[in-house]
Order: structure tokens, then C-alpha cells, then sequence
């Protein structure tokens, strides 16, 4: 027997609310979405905020349309969860409530915190090598990035010592959702494991590593099960929701698990390649490992028995959207400029694009580096420029999976999800950048509130484990690469990379 549910996709820059039908025979089929926006307030010393309220408030907005669009009764929605951005950090107090903005995943302003802890003494790769080796011993990675949750923790403690004074828990932006809905603060693994202060080996927070960065281990909330329901929904909630009370409240993950179950990477050695706002290469690995050099490490996950390999890309889809709305002076709808840029050949006549709009992670860590048009000349063209900015996202992501391969064996297919893989022509891009078969499933935006649905079914029984999401995930489409156009392609990815080496003091100069 089917049963309806909502889950929730918190993003960068909005809410998605999607409902599903899930059921022991068809699993997981999607039924409809509805999209509600908010701000991200980006600041000159390197925050990146938003408002938990707004989170919530449009959570509210969108259930609502999405009830009157589909005609659904509230009562035949039987449950709800999460996929979400994570690595945000929200202070509330003992009833739930924000102390401040949620900075962020983008937000790079703890560079101080991390130097004082991590720069120093004797190092390898600049960090510090005895905590490197504490960290890698208890989480198998380790926080090296001025962006990652402990950092920003450290921030508000020194610079707004009255918010510190009043927190009662440390939350990320799902976890504040999920108390909002439930009255109760529960973290999922993949997300306390996206704080590195979660031990893997004893599935608890790590004592050793609270002591030695200085986290109140008081702050930290209970720990659960992706699969797990934190509760049931409060009355207050389901009548701001537009929602029956009652109804279970599913934990859910973090966006890079969930759109990894979504696509259905659930194998060892399966590739999501996801370009939404951010973007990532994920690869499914059944142990721990971290490069230090290419700043990949692996992370839990929502299946207990896999880890998610993550390399991660600041701004990808953000690069698209950028060059759409700052670039396009005939006003095109996204179809036509999708159409306008074919006018370029593969290579967009040598112009080249870094997608560096607001820092980057992998393979290199610079808060710094920003997005570079290189070897412009008078014959460029806007279509070259707007290609470049599609080619410049995948050839990143090229640098990624290479990286990964160095360490990890990969099956042949990629899948491909997130905004920018519902334009076919940016998913053969991808897979003349890449050489390899790119495969993508229906609807590949909502991959992340398919992979909560998907896990649902698990939660309710209808599935008897994770992996088994696998068989149900359906490939729409398979591109194959050109091989011409993938040679291009490679006589560019050398110049690409060396970009960052060449500009890495400029950057400084003008961005630090």
C-alpha cells in the first residue's frame, strides 16, 4: 500500500518541498514540488549568513502551495523529512530558538581560529601534525578548512561572547528544522560527522577532539540515524506547516549523502557528480581515507556501511546562473541561451573559465581565488564566454574525479544530477570533459528530496536496507562521450589547472 510523504530540501538559496508516493512495490515516485526562496546575506569579511526563520517560513509557504497545487488532503501525508545543506552552524537557546543568523557552509570568516589551532608546531601540509593524526585516528579526516562547522563555532565564542553565553545547543540547519517540528535536538550521523567531532569507531561525539579545539560537549546535540524519527509533528508546527499533527518526523541526512541515495550511487565505487548552487563528485567507498594534498576525505554517510568520498567545488551552478543574469544583454530565457552557446565549439574557441566565484575547496583551499576569463581576444565572442562558463564547471570537475581515481577505483558510469543536469546539452559537455558515459535519472533537481523519500521507505519498513534504493532509481537518459571533442578538452585541462598556480598571489593581493 502507498503512502504519501513530504520531504524537504534546504538549500543554499531555497526551500524545495516535494511530495512522494512510497510503497513496497514502486518505492519511491515523485507527485510534485514547490520552490520557495530566501536570502543569503554575504558579508565583507567573508560570512555567509541566513535566517533560520527563513528556512522555516518557507518550508510553511511551500507545503502550503504544494497542498493546493496537488488537491492532497493534509491527513494523507503520513510523514515527513530532510535532505539538507549542512556544516551551517545555528546557536539556540533551551526552547529551540536561533541566537543569531546560521552562518553558512560558504562562510570562510574562522580563518583565524584555524590557524591559531591547526597552524602550528611541527606540520605536514601546513597543519599541525599531531592533531592532524588525532583527527584522522578518530573521524578518518580532518578540519582544514576556515569554512568547516568547529571553526565557526570558535568564531561566534570569541567575537560574540553574549550569543555564546546563552547557546544551549550547537545545531546545523536540518537539526533546527527538525527541533522546530519536534521539540527535540537530534543530530543525523552524516551530519555530526560533517562537524569532524563525531568518532567514528564508537559512533559518539569525541571527547578528545572537544578538548583539544575547546567545543562544550553540553552544546552537542543526541546523535541518530539517518532513518531514525526524532519525533512526532508538535500542534503548533503542523498548524504553521498546514500539516496534520502527529505525523513522524524522519531525521534525514545531509544533501551530499541523500542526493548520493537519491541517484542511487549506493555500490562501492559509484559517482554522483552533483552541480546545483555548490557541486561535488561523490564516490561510494567502504573505508576511510583522507588526501591531504587534494583536501578529499571520506565522510559518513546515511548507510552505516559506506562512507561518501566528497571533493567539493564552491560555486558551480552558481558560475551558469551567474553568467545568465550578469552577462545576457538579449535577455534569454535559459532554453535559448542553452541554444546560443552551441554556436560555440567544444573548447569555446580557447577561452577558458575558472568557477572560483567565491573561494574553493578542492583541490586546493583558497577563500581567495575567484573566477578568471583567460585568453579573450577581439574575436571572442558572448557564446564563447557563456560556454566557457559551462566547460569551466565541468573541467573542474574532471580535476575532482581524477583526484579521487588516485586513491579509489570507479565504476564506468557517471550519474549526473542537480539544476544543471536537466539541460541535455550540459550533460554532454560533462561527458565529452570527463570521457566517461554520464547518466542521469527523472527529475535530477529533486535528487536530494528523492534520496529522503527513498530512505522513508526504509524508515517504514517498505525497504529492508539502504542499498536495496538501488534497484528502484531508474536512468532517464545515458550520454556518450565525443571523442574529439574530449581531446580538446584535454589539451585545455593542463592550462585550466594551472590558472590557480599562476594566480594564487594575485588573488591574495586583491581578495585576502
Amino acid at each position: 500500500m502507498a503512502v504519501k510523504v513530504i520531504t524537504y530540501d534546504v538549500g543554499t538559496t531555497g526551500m524545495k518541498a516535494c511530495m512522494f508516493n512510497i510503497s513496497a512495490e514502486d518505492s519511491v515516485q515523485y507527485i510534485a514540488g514547490e520552490t520557495e526562496g530566501y536570502e543569503l546575506h554575504v558579508l565583507k569579511n567573508g560570512g555567509v549568513e541566513q535566517e533560520p526563520d527563513d528556512w522555516w517560513q518557507s518550508m510553511a509557504v511551500a507545503t502550503k502551495k504544494l497542498l493546493e497545487k496537488t488537491g492532497i488532503a493534509k491527513e494523507e501525508i503520513k510523514g515527513i523529512s530532510f535532505c539538507s545543506q549542512f556544516q551551517t552552524v545555528v546557536m539556540v537557546d533551551e526552547n529551540g530558538m536561533p541566537l543569531h543568523r546560521g552562518m553558512s557552509c560558504m562562510d570562510s570568516r574562522a580563518d583565524k581560529q584555524l590557524k591559531a589551532c591547526m597552524n602550528t608546531g611541527i606540520k605536514v601540509e601546513g597543519l599541525n601534525i599531531f592533531k592532524v593524526l588525532k583527527y584522522m585516528k578518530i573521524t578518518g579526516a580532518v578540519s582544514a578548512s576556515a569554512k568547516d562547522p568547529a571553526w565557526k563555532y570558535l568564531w561566534i565564542k570569541e567575537n560574540e561572547p553574549e550569543t555564546f553565553a546563552k547557546t544551549y545547543k550547537w545545531l546545523d540547519a536540518k537539526e533546527y528544522l527538525t527541533c522546530r517540528a519536534t521539540g527535540k535536538m537530534a543530530a543525523s550521523k552524516d551530519d555530526a560527522g560533517g562537524t569532524f567531532l563525531y568518532d567514528v569507531h564508537n559512533n559518539c561525539w569525541s571527547p578528545t577532539l572537544c578538548k583539544m579545539l575547546g567545543i562544550n560537549m553540553d552544546h552537542l546535540p543526541e546523535i541518530c540515524d539517518s532513518t531514525d524519527e526524532v519525533g512526532k509533528l508538535l500542534p503548533k508546527a503542523a498548524e504553521e506547516l498546514g500539516l496534520a499533527p502527529g505525523i513522524p518526523v524522519i531525521s534525514g541526512g545531509s544533501d551530499v549523502s541523500l542526493c548520493s541515495v537519491g541517484a542511487g550511487c549506493v555500490n562501492v565505487g559509484d559517482v554522483l557528480v552533483y552541480s546545483g548552487t555548490s557541486g561535488w563528485v561523490a564516490t561510494t567507498v567502504d573505508k576511510l581515507h583522507l588526501d591531504l594534498g587534494n583536501l578529499i576525505g571520506a565522510l559518513v554517510g546515511a548507510d552505516p556501511t559506506t562512507y561518501n568520498y566528497v571533493a567539493e567545488v564552491e560555486t558551480s551552478g552558481k558560475c551558469i546562473e551567474w553568467v545568465k543574469d550578469r552577462m545576457d544583454q538579449l535577455h534569454m530565457s535559459y532554453e535559448e541561451m542553452i541554444d546560443y552557446v552551441q554556436e560555440s565549439p567544444a573548447g569555446s574557441n580557447g577561452v577558458i573559465f575558472s568557477p572560483w566565484m567565491h573561494g574553493n575547496r578542492c583541490p586546493f583551499d583558497d577563500a581567495n581565488s575567484r573566477g578568471v576569463f583567460f585568453n579573450l581576444d577581439i574575436t571572442t565572442k558572448g557564446s564563447d564566454l557563456m560556454k566557457a562558463v559551462i566547460e569551466g564547471v565541468c573541467m573542474h570537475m574532471l580535476w575532482l574525479l581524477e583526484a579521487t581515481e588516485t586513491k579509489f577505483k570507479t565504476n564506468p558510469a557517471i550519474r549526473f544530477s542537480g539544476g544543471s543536469a536537466i539541460a541535455p546539452f550540459i550533460c554532454q559537455v560533462m561527458a565529452d570533459v570527463l570521457g566517461r558515459d554520464v547518466e542521469t535519472i527523472e527529475n535530477p533537481r529533486q535528487v536530494g528530496a528523492m534520496g529522503a523519500a527513498a530512505l522513508m521507505a526504509v524508515s517504514f519498513g517498505m525497504l529492508d536496507d539502504i542499498k536495496d534504493i538501488k534497484k528502484i532509481i531508474k536512468v532517464s537518459n545515458t550520454y556518450k562521450p565525443n571523442p574529439e571533442n574530449h581531446a580538446v578538452y584535454q589539451k585545455l585541462l593542463p592550462v585550466f589547472k594551472d590558472l590557480y598556480k599562476n594566480n594564487k598571489k594575485s588573488f591574495a593581493a586583491l581578495n585576502g
